[in-house]
């Protein structure tokens, strides 16, 4: 599965060395390089159990990677691309694609069981919006190489544009009986504080300026990049310490959605219904097999609509993806 592009991203010049997953090592290979992460994962879990990180920590941990060592790296690896690189209609059509199935199916079991709207728009959030943030980028861009950034900023992209926007139209729209200019004040303002957003945003506008990047200030965002795949991980790891398994049934059949159903519309989006690169086709399928995101818990429980059902789906997906993940990945290599 040759990669069609490879923009050259500071300091990982040496990844595709390290990250190209070869077939002929299969499954239990792949397994054996995902399992570093979903190792820093169970550190964090555990370090809160046995009371050695305080859960209260866990909130300023998240904000650090979030608004700091994330947004760093996402400003790094934006730095040397342009929208054109990003932007592929093809591949955005596929992921969408998938996104819409598993979102319509995920809806229409939640209002077969009589729930309401807001119950079910998040049940079918849950569905669709994987870890793609915290777990995707580090994750994907190690093991697929990082030519892999450019579809992954895409599927964030999508991921935050369309259905985080989606969701508050749907919880404060079946609120209100209406839409209103307040909401759509809300969501645009949402998207401009969000550091992923802007920082993506600087990325692109320091790329198209074709500015060279000043040595100080590289060395600065790089050490600080470094710093999101272990804190990410940790975080999310010490979160899912205080998730419930409440709705076991529920959670199970959305983590199904999310780590085999959403992989498998997007995969036939992408291979059979649009003509999508190869390459880029393998990296989608493998972000829609990420597990479900912490954001949607950060959304349920704001609004106050069945967070400890998105809080179970977390955990589950979470613990199965280590076995899932490794599949899919091993399975979009052979392609």
């Amino acid at each position: 599965m040759p990669p069609r592009r490879s923009p050259m991203l500071p300091g990982h010049t040496c990844l595709r060395a390290r990250a190209a997953v070869s077939t002929s090592g299969g499954v239990i290979d792949i397994f054996l390089k995902t399992l570093p992460f979903f190792a820093l994962i169970a550190l964090g879990f555990a370090a809160v159990r046995a009371r050695i990180f305080p859960q209260d920590a866990t909130i300023y941990l998240t904000r650090f990677v979030f608004y700091f060592a994330l947004s760093a790296m996402l400003f790094r690896f934006t730095a040397s691309l342009s929208i054109a690189d990003i932007w592929e209609p093809q591949t955005a059509g596929a992921y969408l694609f998938g996104c819409v199935i598993v979102y319509a199916l995920a809806t229409a079991v939640g209002m077969a069981r009589r729930q309401g709207t807001e119950v079910t728009a998040v049940e079918a959030q849950c569905a669709v919006i994987g870890n793609t943030g915290f777990l995707g980028v580090p994750m994907l861009t190690l093991l697929l190489g990082p030519a892999a950034i450019a579809p992954i900023l895409l599927i964030l992209s999508i991921d935050l544009f369309i259905f985080s926007s989606l969701i508050v139209i749907l919880i404060t729209g079946s609120r209100d009986g209406r839409m209103s200019r307040g909401v759509l004040r809300t969501i645009g303002v949402g998207l401009l504080k969000n550091p992923m957003i802007v920082s993506m945003a600087c990325g692109l506008s320091w790329s198209a300026s074709g500015a060279p990047m000043p040595v100080p200030l590289d060395d600065f965002v790089t050490l600080l990049g470094n710093a999101a795949t272990p804190g990410a991980l940790f975080a999310i790891g010490a979160s899912l310490a205080s998730k419930s398994t409440e709705r076991l049934s529920v959670a199970g059949w959305l983590s199904f959605c999310k780590l085999v159903l959403h992989p498998a519309c997007v995969a036939l989006g992408a291979l059979v219904l649009f003509d999508v690169d190869t390459y880029d086709a393998g990296v989608i399928i493998s972000a829609a097999a990420l597990p479900v995101a912490g954001n949607v818990f950060m959304l349920a429980q704001h609004y106050g609509v069945a967070p400890q059902r998105v809080s179970a789906s977390i955990l589950i997906s979470t613990l199965f993806s280590i076995l899932t993940v490794s599949l899919v990945i091993g399975w979009v290599t052979m392609l």
